[in-house]
């Protein structure tokens, strides 16, 4: 039965990510990029300009979290195991073109992205925590005017929340690399993330200034060396990526080969599961920003696609340049990085370990609050304790599956989260400004 599930899931995953996503994130982010004369650019020129506002508001206003932090609470739920990890089974699936489409669907969906923290900040109402909530369960019942809607997405989001795929790599990275009990690691882990639910988005944002920036520079110096170690090969694997995103693959190696299609929908998928483009997952936690001006806290979300895409790039390249990707011994795809970044560097299990888990706890803890602001919104009274209970559950139950089965239910649930989004996006299209 459980066979059949994922079977069926499998095809329900490939017929969206084919057509249906692959042609929401493009055409909608191109849409936007087209009526705002690619403002993306204008915004990543002006950094110093938007963290010199939103500090300045900080200062002023008592309410809500500093936006600044809440720019690290994002990246800390953006870049994870799926910049690791889920690239690079994009790249085992769809050849070296899925790069050009990862690059493609961040771009476009910069401007998605903004657009729903746009939305999250606008139609947000105060709480009696003395924050704020808000999200797509709020702008999408004022663009549908229903209230099944913002129900259907407060219940995807509480499934999303649970993110039991880098809950599982983390516990197998772990027990695997220290020679430690699985199921320890698994209650410690568990702990630590309620832990920080307890502390709600503050503690979130806390805990990745603290963790984040260190662990991601020291990893992006390490791939770029190991890039300029190859530095020869660059053009040819360029030639190659591009040719792949429009022709696919060939065969070659341990690669069985792909299409276009295969290329463009990893390519595509990968990047709106590690960049969260659309899910609604942003809003919620930009929502509870200090900042009283939606465009402000909005711009961060074109900064935080940057730092995720970058990091996505780094993992691709280094699997790319040093030839992993087509080599005959099956890994793990949490194996791959490693094994690249390993002939290079000395104790690479080890570090790859410490790293899988500072990535994957900061997302962890990042959709479990959300989570748990879903599920209050879902039962005020009782949603919170509910939700802790179904962590307690499902955290440990998925702890025991297959990677694959696992990252296959995050991005079927993201996917049917970002049609529903994207919906309420287009809808909603006269309220959003880009300024």
């Amino acid at each position: 039965m459980a066979d059949t599930f994922f079977n069926l899931l499998a095809f329900l995953d490939d017929l969206f990510w084919s057509y249906i996503g692959f042609t929401l994130v493009s055409l909608f982010g191109l849409f936007f990029t087209i009526k705002t004369r690619f403002f993306q650019f204008k915004v990543l020129g002006q950094l110093k300009k938007t963290v010199v506002d939103l500090n300045e508001e900080a200062k002023i206003c008592t309410v809500g979290t500093h936006p600044l932090r809440l720019y690290f609470a994002s990246v800390g739920g953006m870049v994870g195991l799926g910049n690791i990890v889920g690239v690079v089974t994009a790249i085992l699936i769809g050849g070296p073109g899925a790069l050009f489409w990862l690059w493609i669907a961040s771009f476009s969906g910069m401007l998605i992205k903004y657009s729903e923290i746009y939305l999250g900040m606008k139609y947000r109402v105060p709480n009696s925590r003395g924050g704020y909530d808000g999200g797509p369960m709020y702008y999408l019942e004022k663009a549908f005017g229903l209230k099944a809607i913002p129900l259907i997405a407060a219940v995807l989001l509480c499934i999303y929340g649970i993110e039991v795929s880098q809950f599982l790599i983390v516990t197998d990275s772990l027990s695997q690399t220290f020679s430690l009990n699985k199921t320890l690691v698994i209650g410690a882990l568990l702990i630590a993330v309620i832990y920080s639910g307890l502390g709600g988005i503050k503690r979130l944002a806390n805990i990745c200034c603290v963790l984040m920036p260190t662990f991601m520079i020291i990893y992006v110096l390490m791939c770029l060396w190991v890039i300029g170690l190859n530095a020869s090969k660059i053009p040819d694997l360029l030639r190659i990526v591009f040719d792949g995103a429009f022709n696919g693959h060939a065969p070659l190696g341990g690669f069985v080969g792909s299409t276009f299609l295969m290329a463009a929908q990893n390519g595509v998928s990968r990047a709106v599961y590690s960049g969260d483009i659309g899910i609604g997952y942003d809003a919620i936690i930009q929502s509870e920003s200090k900042s009283h001006y939606p465009e402000r806290q909005a711009r961060m979300a074109i900064f935080s696609i940057m730092t995720d895409g970058i990091v996505c790039t780094m993992s691709m390249m280094v699997i790319l340049i040093t030839g992993l990707w087509n080599v005959h011994t099956p890994m793990q795809a949490s194996e791959y990085v490693a094994a690249a970044l390993g002939q290079y560097f000395p104790a690479i299990p080890y570090f790859m370990s410490i790293f899988f888990f500072l990535a994957g706890y900061t997302t962890i803890i990042a959709y479990f609050a959300v989570g748990l602001k879903s599920a209050r919104f879902l039962w005020p009274r009782h949603g919170e304790k509910a939700y802790y209970v179904y962590a307690l559950f499902a955290f440990p139950f998925f702890a025991y599956f297959d990677q694959s089965k696992v990252f296959l239910m995050m991005t079927f649930s993201g996917g049917l989260l970002m049609m529903m989004n994207i919906a309420g996006i287009v809808k909603l299209r006269k309220e959003i400004k880009f300024k």
